[in-house]
């Protein structure tokens, strides 16, 4: 039989070798592929989501959230403080700095139905983007690093996506499947990470040009940035800089925090904090309308699909990667501690990062200097450069964000290709280094086929294509967790020091 890593390795050499020799052909066969499977399935996904978010409360809320990950005597690893930090770190990535002002800005200049350019759309482009950051978002990891944890704590499963379907479910079918979804949730990894890269290293290049006045969208120079970013993280995984990296990811999230309140101070303060309150009231409010829309009245089907069914579906192609590391750091939470650790409080950070940096550009093209929109549309990879330069500092705020998106790259790109080892190792926990070399060079390759797509609708569109089918993974994933929960709890609550039929 084929192992994993003979079969999943391969696979992404094929992929990132098209992308490379024929990067049009395959920016065409994501773009059909995500296509044709959400204007046929975009409910499914819509629900799915949901429910993710629907079960991570109701086991919160319900007599299974006294659990404690790890048995009555596990104690966490780490302060709350520093949970809370690390939780955040895993979930965003660069993806808060290339979309920080980015996203708020398009959806006020092409929303889905309010007249752009209005007030309304200022206001429905930050609800918007809170709906697509916020509980939907954290619920999947929650629900994926959940799964995890509890089988891995609690059952003594390795982390990998087929154990929690091997130990809840019995039958033939059990292992073919498990098998699969280990496959699929490697392949998730990879091109989701993947597609990271290309967005991080297109901003990065934006902030150089802004920075030196580099000729812009010379394909040359990216492509060598991304040879930088690989190199960097190919030496970091050779030489298991484990404490090196956890030591520049801490910095990395110290000067990411310092940036937005760098922006909240020197920026319209009391602007934006009514901008955040109002986003808070919005997102509420309206959270459950927006949790089922697919809009089958309007003629909008494309920006559901290139939008929020994508966002949706990106965040279960980074579930398995985020999920792991979630659950490595949880041990000794109790279920509903973890559920309300991992999707209330990034969620509220998420709402204030936006409300900040979107709303500092919404303030400069309504109030201030205008033009913001037309900068965005113009290239959305400089948004975040383009509301730096109209700031004081610049230069140094400008060498900041630099520093932290290939930061953020280098030790996004080295924890994948970690996991990507030890998922492809049976879990183990120090995989072999030539493995995990063998991924930085595929995780390379397979960059540099999606960079040269050229098309920010076909990078998104790939970077999720193997998440669209680990979404079914995940229902069973969840589906085995709540089938052995009843037939447990008893033993279970006894163990812990809990009543067994407490609600």
């Amino acid at each position: 039989m084929f192992t994993l890593y003979r079969v999943a390795l391969p696979l992404c050499v094929v992929m990132g070798a098209f992308g490379i020799m024929a990067p049009e052909a395959l920016a065409d066969l994501g773009t059909s592929f995500s296509r044709a499977i959400f204007r046929s399935l975009d409910w499914f996904f819509m629900a799915s989501v949901t429910s993710f978010l629907l079960c991570s409360f109701y086991l919160a809320l319900s007599r299974y959230g006294q659990l404690r990950l790890g048995g009555p005597d596990a104690r966490p690893d780490f302060s709350r403080a520093s949970w809370l930090s690390m939780l955040f770190s895993a979930g965003i990535g660069s993806g808060l700095l290339f979309w920080g002002v980015a996203e708020p800005m398009t959806h006020y200049s092409h929303p889905p139905i309010t007249a752009a350019g209005t007030p309304e759309a200022a206001r429905q482009a930050l609800l918007i983007t809170n709906f697509h950051w916020g509980f939907h978002a954290w619920a999947v990891y929650g629900m994926a690093a959940l799964v995890l944890a509890y089988f891995g704590f609690r059952k003594g499963t390795p982390y990998l996506a087929g154990a929690p379907i091997r130990a809840g479910f019995s039958g033939r079918w059990t292992e073919p499947v498990a098998w699969i979804a280990d496959l699929i949730a490697v392949l998730a990894v990879a091109f989701g990470v993947a597609g990271a890269l290309v967005f991080g290293v297109n901003q990065l290049y934006a902030g150089l040009t802004f920075a030196t006045g580099l000729e812009p969208d010379n394909m040359g120079t990216s492509m060598g940035l991304l040879g930088v970013i690989t190199v960097s993280f190919l030496i970091s995984a050779s030489t298991s800089l484990d404490k090196g990296i956890k030591w520049l990811s801490n910095i990395n999230i110290a000067l990411a925090l310092a940036l937005m309140v760098f922006l909240l101070v020197v920026g319209p303060t009391s602007y934006l904090m009514r901008i955040f309150a109002t986003s808070v009231g919005d997102y509420l409010s309206n959270l459950p309308s927006l949790t089922l829309r697919l809009y089958p009245f309007e003629d909008v089907r494309g920006w559901v699909e290139g939008w929020t069914l994508t966002y949706f579906v990106w965040w279960i192609a980074w579930a398995p990667f985020v999920g792991i590391f979630i659950a490595r750091i949880s041990r000794g939470r109790t279920i509903r501690e973890f559920v309300f650790g991992v999707v209330l409080t990034p969620t509220l950070l998420s709402v204030l990062w936006f409300c900040v940096f979107g709303g500092t550009g919404l303030y400069e093209e309504t109030m201030g200097g205008g033009d913001m929109a037309a900068l965005v549309n113009e290239d959305i990879t400089g948004a975040l450069f383009a509301l730096l330069g109209r700031l004081p500092m610049q230069t140094m705020l400008a060498i900041v964000a630099l520093v932290l998106v290939f930061i953020f790259l280098v030790t996004s790109a080295d924890s994948a290709t970690f996991v990507l080892g030890m998922l492809t190792s049976e879990g183990s926990f120090d995989p072999p280094t030539r493995r995990k070399l063998m991924w930085g060079l595929t995780l390379g390759a397979l960059s540099a086929g999606l960079m040269l797509s050229g098309s920010i609708a076909a990078i998104k569109a790939l970077s999720i294509i193997w998440a669209i089918p680990f979404t079914f993974i995940m229902v069973i994933q969840v589906g085995a967790l709540l089938r052995v929960l009843p037939s447990e709890f008893e033993d279970a609550a006894a163990e812990d020091g809990v009543e067994g039929d407490a609600e």
